[in-house]
């Protein structure tokens, strides 16, 4: 087959076959129907204060789908330390508005955000050095938007959620903290 016309330099002639590509192979990214593209669904699928252990795994499950490229999670842990002392535990106590203080916040969020979905727990009750305190998970077409909303997440609860702390020391002794 022969064409009259001359490509235009640094581009392929649009009348010959793509040469990189196989028969069967599908069109170059610039030519394939991207109007199936789904927008994000913005959905929460989890916001619990609970007395239950949770999950991170099972928070990013709950958000996974298909359309999304990144799931990130964050896992809030008791740690063994604070301001030089050894703890042993923390008591988390909250107020009998938290659950839905929480579910304000984690729809506030998910709204603003470039999400597909969204979970979010926050633990209450005595929790030993590892456990998990705060489970978030998020899920989103690409990572960026998926890390900034988990971010986003974190920060809110810890500003917003009506959730006090009590420390277990070491030495014996305990102390509330970040409390008004």
């Amino acid at each position: 087959m022969t064409h009259d016309t001359v490509a235009e330099a640094g581009r392929p002639d649009p009348h010959q076959d793509h040469p990189a590509l196989a028969p069967d192979a599908p069109a170059p990214a610039a030519t394939r129907d991207t109007s199936r593209v789904h927008p994000p669904a913005r959905r929460v699928v989890r916001a619990d204060v609970t007395d239950a252990v949770l999950s991170v795994a099972a928070h990013a499950d709950a958000v996974a789908c298909a359309q999304a490229g990144a799931v990130v999670t964050f896992s809030g842990d008791v740690r063994d330390h604070d301001g030089g002392r050894g703890v042993t535990s923390i008591e988390y106590v909250a107020h009998p508005s938290a659950g839905e203080v929480l579910a304000r916040v984690v729809a506030e969020v998910t709204a603003r955000c470039d999400v597909d979905a969204v979970a979010v727990s926050h633990r209450i009750g005595v929790l030993a050095v590892g456990e998990c305190a705060l489970a978030v998970a998020v899920s989103a077409a690409h990572r960026a938007e998926a890390f900034a909303a988990a971010a986003l997440l974190v920060d809110e609860v810890k500003h917003q959620l009506p959730v006090w702390k009590r420390q277990v020391l070491a030495d014996g002794g305990d102390e509330w903290v970040a409390c008004p």
